[in-house]
């Protein structure tokens, strides 16, 4: 039975995994090649830089120093996601992707949160002045948009055999 959930939903898994791999890799990366936080290095000077930052709090720096109830939270929502990915019968491809890349954001942030008390920051968009985030960040973001494409999207495909009637 666990083999046919795995091939059944076979996309969630492999962007889950994938995404937290990338997101572990990069945030490792950082760590060993910047050699204090705040250390910057401009990709395109004013516009884009990585800087390495540690955030003890969620996203933009809410609940700042909460570690604790974060942690445990990314744990809850990872959870809840694999459960309700577990029970639901069929999810779309959009579906499947935006779960899971909500699935590797709170994964992978979960991971910072439980090993290190606070996580990796490193993504800098200066010329919009946004706050620093990382690639965990981008998976949810991108999760939360497919899913609202999908919630806003048509609900069933018309068949073919079907005769639209104009009524007027």
């Amino acid at each position: 039975m666990r083999n046919k959930l795995i091939k059944r939903k076979r996309i969630f898994w492999l962007v889950a995994i994938a995404s937290v791999i990338l997101d572990q890799l990069t945030k490792y990366l950082v760590v060993q090649q910047f050699a204090a936080i705040n250390d910057t290095y401009p990709l395109w000077s004013g516009v884009f830089h990585l800087t390495y930052v540690i955030n003890t709090g969620a996203a933009f720096s809410l609940f700042s120093g909460q570690v604790e109830i974060l942690r445990w939270i990314s744990l809850v929502v990872s959870l809840l996601l694999i459960v309700y990915v577990w029970i639901t019968p069929r999810l779309s491809l959009l579906e499947q992707l935006g779960y899971g890349f909500i699935l590797a954001g709170a994964v992978g942030n979960g991971i910072d949160r439980f090993l290190f008390n606070h996580v990796v920051d490193f993504l800098d968009f200066r010329l919009i002045n946004f706050p620093v985030f990382n690639l965990a960040d981008v998976s949810i973001n991108i999760g939360v948009l497919l899913l609202l494409i999908v919630s806003f999207g048509p609900t069933s495909k018309p068949k073919k055999n079907q005769q639209t009637v104009d009524r007027s």
